[in-house]
């Protein structure tokens, strides 16, 4: 039951940091709101491993570098996706991505969904296919689903559920110290990114109170991740954490207005109902 409420405490973590994050992203580029969030996190992830203590080892060291460097290009394109493209279907688009890749690795690994879990991951299938269509919002800017942002939803699903299944191999006795590796290689990575693509610039004004907010929320949602995949199996603890939408759906429809065709909506029940049942197998 522990493993339950760390998953859907990091979900609620996860998904208002990424309505946070994404309001960041529409007024700035999306690598200069990363720029002020993931070594915000760094420095606050690195005081509370060093309290909390724990071993370093090489597997939390390289289990560690890997969720950050995956991690650290999904959020950049996920931000992209937000940024770009309404929310309300980005969001939905990618945790069902996210969990399909653990599931998998979870079933490579030795672990057997049961007939309700497969029954989870086809209608999942289907809801794709319905929230796919395009939707738009009342910003001051149309926000549709086109193919760029397509592709960065894609990428970024993909990136983020290599990273959850990173996470999960690492020692249970490093205590926190993977996630400080992870933000570290990932705040690497993000800056050399910037640089090379001109953006290494730190937002002022609400960007950059919006993208320190999305900081305290991505530790919360990050530690509560790990020590969830601690207690409980990969597919079941990354099917409940992908339950993220529901806050940044919900914040993006009272928030910006989103307006959701019929189909969408019955698409995003079905996506949430998708990993309700995965979970339950």
């Amino acid at each position: 039951m522990t493993g339950v409420l760390l998953a859907l405490l990091s979900a609620l973590g996860y998904g208002i940091s990424d309505f946070v994050g994404g309001l960041a992203s529409r007024r700035v580029a999306a690598l200069r709101v990363v720029l002020v969030s993931y070594p915000v996190a760094a420095v606050v992830l690195t005081v509370m491993a060093w309290v909390v203590g724990g071993q370093v080892s090489t597997g939390a060291v390289i289990w560690g570098v890997l969720c950050g460097v995956t991690q650290a290009f999904g959020i950049w394109w996920f931000y992209a996706a937000l940024g770009a493209g309404p929310i309300s279907v980005v969001s939905p688009l990618t945790a069902i991505l996210v969990s399909a890749v653990p599931i998998a690795a979870g079933i490579g690994m030795g672990e057997r969904p049961s007939a309700v879990a497969i029954a989870g991951i086809a209608l999942a299938l289907v809801a794709v296919v319905m929230v796919s269509a395009q939707a738009t919002d009342e910003d001051e800017t149309p926000h549709r689903f086109t193919a760029l942002v397509a592709w960065l939803t894609v990428g970024s699903g993909l990136a983020f559920g290599i990273s959850f299944t990173a996470i999960h191999e690492a020692p249970h006795e490093a205590r926190l110290w993977p996630l400080v590796f992870a933000r570290l290689s990932a705040t690497a990575l993000v800056v050399v990114i910037a640089l090379v693509t001109r953006n290494f610039a730190v937002p002022r004004g609400l960007p950059l109170k919006l993208a320190l907010t999305a900081a305290a929320l991505d530790i919360v949602a990050n530690v509560a991740m790990l020590l969830a995949f601690q207690a409980s199996l990969l597919s079941l603890a990354s099917v409940l954490i992908s339950l993220y939408p529901a806050a940044t759906v919900a914040l993006a429809m009272v928030v910006l207005k989103e307006r959701v065709r019929a189909w969408q909506g019955v698409g995003m029940v079905l996506a949430l109902g998708s990993v309700a049942m995965i979970a339950a197998g």
